[in-house]
């Protein structure tokens, strides 16, 4: 994981001309250290909570300060979490950190860690900006991911304590050191320069300041061992001269990819300095050492080849003057005579970018078919059934979910917000665009000449067509090929990661081992006959024939001669680079880097500098970890950066996918905030989703999504990998069943602006009846409205079936927002247009759909015509569930114009067609719907016993599709099924209908209306029980809160009315709960009746020494909300309590008499003043307290007249 924290002190190396030592010994510098000295206090034990805070606030970026209701809104929805966070465990599991608690007034979160995994994992997301997105996933409700505007404009900030962080991540890092089963070695800067002590030569390790040094840990000593990274030496080094590495990603690097680097102790120029390109001025003459470096002069220019990057030791140049090519060592040039590239520039080149390919990436058609099915709608062949009304009125529906900025749509109107979209991507093309022109034009410097001939030579040879004697002439054609002065297209081949050239050119050979033969033969043809191409890239094939058979001395031999044949030269940069990158890495892995140090060198630079260089072997990671290396230790970020990103494409390529994680972390963290690479972002989508880490995939793909240009749209295939992620997120299997989470909503629309971009009206068509679908399913049709708009525009100019599609699911949606004459404007031409087409469904399709828009503009009777037709179209077609729907339809008609016989002869028509039907979730809740009508109907005509069984029945056939519990379920599905076909069905059920899972939103309407017939129609307090928790328990999946605490203290009402000691103990059981809601959720009002309630039980059940805390409780929060009215009435109720019981009925007058009264008369309530003092006269006559009862009935009868006045002067 490439983590780091937000450290104030970032270590790096300073290095610059003139900042130089001694230069006799510049290892040892002025500042020296005693080892007598006291120790840094970087070590020792900190008095500080090993638990983190974690504080977040929901700000609104274009006001640049707290959005207040949504701040309200969030912390709200974390007090309903407080008591059961099981969700935020989850959530905070995977982001690697372990939940403590939650401090929902201070908009906190405390959390821990167990191990430097974990603190590391968890710093990366944080500093990657996931922690506040994930957040959001929690906190926010799809009312806000359905607001567009609402999304793209807030934004969460957290913050956490950086020091207590940097602690805590120290003492684990010390921690799992010290006790682990292996000797614990972890990696430290010097803080300053050390000598050696005359007395103890050779004991200790000499350091220069900021130093990496590698130390094994050892409990209780103030020396430990160290090795350093720079020269490899070994010796002891005192505790208080290190100072561990605060970024947990280079303690893993360096811990798993061991090895030192052999940088000088000369200090080079990195500092702050950038990637560079172009021309550069020599600040100082050189002279070569080597033949492959290059002699320069002061004040000379040199062109550079590639790019030269701070950290590295040499890069390739070209002298202006002479034309040679060769390395230049980077200290002698000047960093400020170069052209600077952007600051956090790790790709050279737009191939480089594309050449991050992830797997998942080529999937395109197969993402592009599962949105298709996705989008996919039965509406030009099934009726939709009447009753949809009801979207409007449900209490918790969105009514303020349509997007912002959403105006009044129609086909070929102005997409609004993604006009913005556009602009925004505009401004971001514009702002990159002279880089990229730059990019374009150093390329031209660095790019492999092409070849003078069009058509590239092939070598084809048949080993077997070779005689046993090696004569010169049966060798001619390879080495003609291969003796090609510099680089030639037809020469990718040979240095490719494949290896395609032998298979290619060389045919007829069994076993290897000919064809090394015949290329060692060559390679002897070729040193006689002094072909220096020839001879030089044979060198490398056979070496890297070696490297494939592991045979790496061998393989060394012929890279060191093929090098040496070279003698320096440049002309096939590519063959160059293959050689030194080849070599380095046996050097590396034979543990050679004394002999080939420069070597080495050299090699990182021609990986590093050269951009499009194709890797030719899996050994090049152990290069590309050396330059990491590097870059770590001289503290250079751009070089750093590089080295990531080299490391994550090869290991892509090498399909190693589990290794790749931390490299692209680090790579996208070195890119800044917010992070710019979108090509880290995307692989990070795609590993998260590998890791099962819904949460972090969608954060990466929406963070990809906001940064994003043009260029670099939203694909297809991560608008998949959300859309999966997302149905996870809700506990569901897969979406190809159509249910979309409103958190897919972002990357729909940045989807959506991509293929507007790209003129993809297919897609753009998918993508916004997904969309719409999204809104529809969270009752928000206006917000379905302005998607379907668009669809029918694109649907236009796509086909006329697309077209018919479009236009039937915007008439839908106009009928779900209750605008049904827009919709009748749609229909009614489509309907004109259907008239010579033989089409019987389609015209089924529109008539019933007209009927719905005529029934909603109140014309009844061409609404009745209307579905006539369209029974008789369905007739025709003889397709039983439309007939069904055209019945029903016809039946809430009637029913709505208060004819009951025939709505109840068309209903159970339609009930008799739906029983012939095949079950399906579809047609399970249009059956539902319709036995709630014929249910109606019943109860309309007094025939209580058959509507209760078509209340009943239509709940069991909404218990279908997701599991409940079996205790919510009734005892007596049996024999109301057999009754229900006995009153009701002319055909029998088929046994599978009476299974019983749970569809919950189908459940809670027939829930409502039973509790409301058992309560209300046909009173029976049990059944009104068992379907009350039947609703708490949908009300618990739907983790609605407010509903769940009304439902309990509705509940509690219930059993209290029961009046038994174990329905008393329900009650309590009940009421408690609730007043534990209403603390979480903040309803002062609804906590304080809780309270009472509590108290009233206690007392029922005889737990004295209870009551008065309740009460008093109850009280307490009543004065508390600042509402008198409240206080007073909670006053009188408690007072009740014993005015109305039979024991310790005198407590009632404190109540009364020393809190109720003095409430009325500062509130002037004469009514409820005269109502206590009756009270308090009668509860003295019964406690035989005469003179009071008589001091409080001359009060009421004082109170009475004056009663009396205000009546009159009212009705005067």
């Amino acid at each position: 994981m490439g983590g780091c924290f937000c450290i104030p002190w970032e270590p790096s190396l300073s290095w610059g001309p003139g900042k130089e030592t001694s230069s006799k010994d510049p290892a040892i510098s002025t500042e020296i250290i005693s080892l007598s000295e006291n120790k840094e206090k970087c070590f020792l034990p900190q008095n500080m909570t090993p638990d983190l805070t974690l504080s977040f606030s929901v700000k609104s970026r274009s006001r640049r300060c707290v959005n207040g209701p949504l701040q309200e809104a969030a912390r709200r929805r974390l007090w309903a979490l407080e008591n059961e966070d099981q969700e935020v465990r989850a959530l905070f599991k995977d982001l690697s950190a372990r939940l403590v608690c939650i401090q929902s007034q201070k908009a906190q979160f405390l959390i821990t860690f167990k191990t430097m995994e974990e603190i590391w994992k968890f710093s990366t997301y944080l500093n990657l900006g996931y922690v506040s997105m994930c957040l959001e996933h929690l906190l926010f409700d799809h009312k806000y991911w359905l607001n567009c505007r609402l999304v793209e404009d807030t934004e969460i900030h957290v913050s956490v304590d950086d020091k207590h962080l940097e602690t805590i991540y120290l003492g684990l890092l010390i921690q799992e050191e010290l006790f682990s089963f292996s000797a614990g070695h972890f990696f430290c800067r010097a803080t300053c320069s050390m000598a050696q002590p005359a007395e103890k030569e050779g004991e200790y390790l000499t350091l220069c300041k900021n130093e990496l040094i590698s130390v094994k840990t050892a409990e209780g000593e103030f020396e430990w061992e160290g090795v350093s990274l720079v020269t490899g030496q070994r010796g002891l080094v005192p505790v208080s001269a290190l100072e561990p590495l605060p970024l947990p990603f280079h303690q893993w690097f360096l811990k798993n990819y061991p090895g030192s680097c052999g940088l000088s102790r000369k200090r080079d120029w990195t500092g702050s300095y950038q990637i560079g390109r172009g021309k550069c001025k020599a600040w100082k003459e050189y002279e070569r050492e080597e033949k492959d470096e290059l002699n320069f002069h002061q004040g000379e220019s040199i062109e550079i080849i590639g790019f030269v990057i701070p950290g590295l030791q040499w890069f390739i140049g070209k002298s202006a003057l002479s034309g040679e090519v060769g390395f230049v060592p980077t200290r002698n040039i000047d960093p400020d005579s170069y052209s600077p590239m952007s600051k956090n520039s790790t790709f050279f080149s737009d191939e480089e970018r594309c050449s991050l390919g992830v797997p998942g990436s080529d999937r395109k058609a197969e993402c592009a078919s599962f949105l298709h099915t996705l989008a996919q709608t039965d509406i030009t062949s099934v009726y939709r059934l009447s009753g949809f009304e009801s979207i409007q009125s449900l209490p918790n529906d969105l009514s303020a979910s349509q997007p912002e900025g959403f105006k009044e749509t129609r086909p070929g109107g102005a997409w609004e917000e993604h006009q913005a979209v556009g602009s925004r991507q505009s401004s971001s093309s514009e702002d990159s665009s002279l880089e990229e022109e730059l990019l374009s034009a150093a390329s031209d410097t660095y790019h492999l000449p092409e070849p003078d001939d069009l058509d590239d030579p092939e070598l084809l040879m048949d080993l077997n067509t070779g005689q046993e004697e090696e004569e010169a002439e049966n060798f001619t054609p390879i080495l003609a090929f291969l003796d090609h002065e510099g680089y030639a297209d037809h020469f990718k081949s040979l240095y490719d990661f494949s290896f395609s050239f032998l298979t290619t050119s060389f045919y007829s050979y069994s076993e290897e081992d000919e064809l090394v033969a015949y290329l060692e033969a060559s390679r002897k043809w070729a040193k006689r006959s002094h072909m220096t191409w020839a001879h030089a890239r044979l060198c490398f094939l056979l070496g890297r024939l070696s490297v494939r058979k592991v045979k790496l001395s061998q393989a060394r031999v012929y890279f060191e001669e093929a090098i040496h044949i070279l003698n320096g030269a440049f002309k096939d940069l590519s063959l160059a680079a293959a050689l030194y990158i080849n070599l380095a890495a046996i050097y590396l892995r034979q543990r050679l880097r004394h002999k080939g140090s420069g070597l080495l060198e050299k090699a990182g630079a021609m990986l590093v500098c050269l951009p499009d260089r194709e890797y030719s072997a899996k050994s090049e990671l152990d290069v590309v970890a050396y330059v990491l290396r590097q870059g770590i230790v001289s503290g250079s970020c751009p070089l750093e950066a590089r080295a990531c990103f080299l490391a994550v494409r090869l290991l892509l390529i090498l399909g190693r996918h589990d290794e790749v994680l931390p490299f692209a972390e680090r790579l996208q963290l070195l890119a800044g905030h917010p992070p710019t690479l979108d090509a880290a972002a995307t692989i990070l989508s795609f590993l998260y989703d590998k890791k099962y880490l819904p949460h972090l995939a969608v954060a990466s793909v929406r963070q990809r999504g906001t940064q994003s240009t043009p260029a670099m749209a939203l694909p297809i295939w991560q608008v998949h990998l959300v859309l999966q992620n997302t149905t996870k997120l809700l506990g569901i299997p897969s979406p190809s069943w159509g249910e979309v989470s409103a958190l897919a909503c972002p990357a729909l629309r940045q989807a959506l602006g991509a293929c507007e971009e790209q003129v993809d009206q297919s897609t753009q068509r998918t993508l916004c009846l997904i969309l719409s679908k999204v809104y529809l399913q969270h009752r928000s049709p206006d917000g379905a409205i302005h998607y379907l708009s668009q669809a029918l525009m694109l649907g236009q100019l796509l086909s006329e079936q697309e077209a018919f599609e479009s236009s039937l699911c915007l008439a839908w949606a106009y009928l779900l927002a209750s605008q049904a004459k827009k919709a009748l404007d749609i229909l009614e031409p489509l309907l004109y247009s259907l008239k010579e087409t033989e089409s019987v469904t389609r015209k089924g399709v529109v008539h019933n759909l007209l009927g719905l828009a005529l029934q909603g503009e109140g014309r009844v009777n061409r609404a009745a015509n209307s579905y006539l037709w369209a029974l008789n179209r369905a007739q025709e077609a003889r397709d039983v569930r439309n007939q069904a729907v055209a019945l029903a339809n016809l039946g809430h008609l009637t029913l709505k114009s208060w004819t009951q016989q025939p709505a109840r002869d068309y209903l159970l028509q339609a009930v008799q067609l739906y029983s012939k039907l095949q079950a399906s979730m579809e047609t399970d809740m249009e059956l539902v719907q319709v036995l709630l009508w014929l249910a109606q109907v019943e109860v309309y005509r007094r025939q209580l016993a058959s509507g209760r069984f078509c209340y009943e029945m239509a709940l069991l056939f909404g218990l279908r599709h997701q599991h409940l519990k079996s205790e919510y379920i009734p005892c007596c599905w049996d024999a109301l099924e057999i009754s229900v076909r006995r009153h009701f069905f002319l055909c029998p059920i088929s046994s599978h209908l009476i299974r019983v899972p749970a569809l919950r939103s189908g459940q809670l309407q027939v829930t409502k209306t039973l509790c409301h017939f058992y309560s209300s129609v046909s009173p029976s307090p049990e059944a009104c029980i068992t379907y009350h928790e039947h609703w708490l328990a949908l009300a618990q999946q739907l983790r609605d809160r407010e509903m769940e605490g009304r439902l309990l203290e509705s509940l509690g009402q219930l059993y209290r009315n029961l009046n038994t000691a174990r329905s008393l103990r329900r009650s309590l059981t009940c009421i408690k709960e609730s007043l534990r809601i209403f603390v979480d959720l903040g309803e002062r009002d609804k906590a304080a009746e809780a309270w009472l309630g509590a108290g009233r039980l206690h007392y029922l059940m005889q737990e004295d020494e209870l009551v008065e805390l309740y009460l008093q409780a109850a009280i307490q929060k009543a004065l508390k909300s600042e509402e008198p009215s409240l206080a007073l009435r909670l006053y009188e109720e408690a007072g009740d309590v014993f005015f109305n019981g039979t024991r310790h009925r005198h407590r009632a007058v404190e109540y009364y008499r020393a809190g109720a009264v003095p409430l009325a008369r500062r509130m002037k309530a004469v009514k409820t003043e005269l109502r206590i003092f009756n009270k308090l006269t009668e509860l003295q006559i019964s406690l035989e307290g005469y003179e009071k009862a008589l001091e409080f009935a001359t009060l009421a009868a004082r109170l009475s007249t004056v009663a009396e006045n205000l009546i009159c002067a009212t009705v005067c």
